[in-house]
């Protein structure tokens, strides 16, 4: 006699895709003791600042923190809104423009540092029943500081879940199609409605040189990007120039330096320069204040008139439009 098997119930759930967004992180709120917290978290990450735990962990918690938290702090409160952090506000609008163009997917945003953690963000994903997870760390250049230590967050909470779920990671996606138009269009919107600027400023968060001597890919990354930015631009060489900002610590770090190009254009007769981060996905501290507010400060009072800073990409059409596009590329193959 043949026996008859059942199909298992009917009514179950259809597995369900998370796309994982992952940025940096910022503190809970514009206060040193917030601060401190956070910069604790980040600063001892052997990721970022990979010296030996018994020199460095004395020097950050003795030294650097009590120091640089309320400096920062200051920071902070310049950009802060009625709504909170502009990176975790602007990120989390990020999030709700993907989560329209993408029913398919269940869009999550997780913070490296602070809140919502990566361990807490997937801790909801495993409620939720999702069985595949795509991380789409929101680094547009792969570098291990970055990029790597979002998967170091990612693979530390796996290791704790007895049922895992299919994954995938994103590198980066510093020469993709779409990315660049959003980013051309950008510049172009700021030229049509200011006019263009004597120089075009492609700037990067900078990294020590020796990570990048290690194998670090991130300064070719940042140069090809640039490029192909400037191409699609129709810029000569003489109209951009790539720099690096954000330096932390006295060892070399990539250059030159974003503050003192700045400098050094305005000694020169520069009047009007446009400046663009492709670095980050949505402003942040390192953009609205270290560039709108510090950096254009300098650039006048070394003699220059203006220096314009081109917005980052946050949820414009065109970014929305971009990572939608790459989130279902690297989600191939996978059953919906």
């Amino acid at each position: 006699m043949t026996q008859r098997f059942r199909d298992g119930p009917t009514s179950a759930p259809p597995a369900r895709t998370a796309l994982l967004l992952v940025n940096l992180g910022t503190p809970e709120a514009a206060t040193p003791r917030a601060v401190r917290r956070w910069l604790g978290e980040f600063l001892h990450d052997y990721r970022v600042v990979d010296l030996t735990r018994w020199l460095w962990c004395p020097l950050l918690h003795g030294v650097i923190l009590p120091l640089r938290a309320r400096k920062v702090a200051k920071n902070y409160a310049s950009i802060w809104t009625a709504k909170g952090s502009p990176l975790l506000v602007l990120s989390q609008e990020l999030a709700a423009a993907l989560q329209a163009e993408l029913p398919e997917f269940e869009v999550a945003l997780a913070m490296r540092y602070g809140q919502p953690s990566v361990s807490a963000v997937l801790r909801g994903l495993q409620a939720k029943g999702v069985e595949r997870v795509l991380v789409l760390p929101l680094y547009p250049q792969y570098s291990a500081t970055t990029v790597a230590a979002v998967h170091d967050a990612v693979m530390a909470e796996l290791m704790q879940w007895r049922r895992l779920p299919e994954l995938r990671l994103i590198n980066d996606y510093h020469r993709d199609e779409a990315w660049l138009d959003a980013l051309e269009a950008s510049v172009e919107n700021c030229w049509d409605l200011h006019g263009r600027g004597d120089k075009l400023l492609i700037s990067f968060h900078g990294l020590p040189q020796r990570f990048v001597r290690a194998g670090d890919p991130y300064a070719q990354q940042c140069e090809a990007g640039a490029r192909a930015l400037a191409a699609r631009l129709k810029l000569d060489d003489n109209q951009w120039q790539l720099t690096y900002q954000s330096r932390f610590g006295r060892e070399p770090w990539l250059g030159p330096a974003t503050e003192q190009t700045l400098t050094t254009l305005a000694t020169a007769g520069v009047k009007t320069v446009d400046l663009i981060c492709p670095g980050f996905a949505v402003d942040c501290l390192e953009t609205l204040e270290e560039n709108a507010i510090r950096n254009a400060g300098l650039f006048k009072q070394a003699g220059g008139s203006e220096l314009r800073y081109i917005p980052a990409l946050n949820a414009q059409p065109g970014h929305v439009a971009a990572l939608t596009a790459l989130a279902r590329r690297h989600a191939q193959g996978w059953p919906h």
